[in-house]
């Protein structure tokens, strides 16, 4: 399939469905269920964290990027932190440059252990993005992802809800996980 058929479809897919979101990965068509109420007040808490550190970034919810350096893909992370106005005039699926960080927040189907912890990170390092922040519902962990490379990122720290865990530089802020154990319903 090509980059430009699956934009296609995609557009057709956000007319006629209210319960999913497309993506492209790896040469594969996913689909995303769309999130609930705990999911929106993670993304919410996190927004707020990010630009009390800085009041020039903004985390952008389900902005499309073009990832994947070798195969064209699309991925709509569910946060995207960059300066503000970064993706002023590139449309629906944008480029990666000024990037800070892409964020997921795993949701209860049966395409998150794939998607979210195996495809997206090797996806997001493939195109460069410093840092991938895997909040994961399910295990009560949060992942911190940096230092892309050869398709995948060199470093991983993993902590339970509850603890405190360094989100390296660029982004560069310490995030308190505890009040993710009200949101893992």
């Amino acid at each position: 399939m090509t980059q430009s058929t699956f934009e296609e479809l995609a557009r057709v897919g956000d007319r006629l469905s209210d319960a999913l979101r497309l993506e492209f990965i790896d040469g594969k068509i996913g689909e995303k269920a769309l999130p609930d109420g705990d999911h929106g007040r993670i993304i919410e808490w996190l927004t707020r964290r990010c630009i009390q550190t800085d009041v020039g970034w903004w985390l952008y919810p389900d902005q499309g990027l073009r990832v994947e350096t070798y195969r064209k893909g699309n991925a709509r992370p569910d946060g995207v932190l960059a300066p503000s106005g970064t993706f002023v005039g590139q449309g629906e699926w944008a480029g990666t440059e000024g990037v800070l960080m892409t964020v997921e927040v795993t949701s209860h189907d049966s395409d998150t252990d794939q998607r979210d912890r195996v495809e997206k990170p090797r996806a997001y390092a493939e195109a460069g993005i410093p840092v991938y922040l895997l909040i994961d519902r399910v295990a009560g962990e949060v992942k911190v992802h940096s230092q892309p490379g050869d398709g995948r990122y060199d470093v991983v720290t993993t902590v339970t809800f509850g603890k405190t865990v360094m989100l390296p530089d660029p982004v560069g802020f310490e995030l308190a996980t505890e009040p993710l154990k009200d949101w893992v319903h």
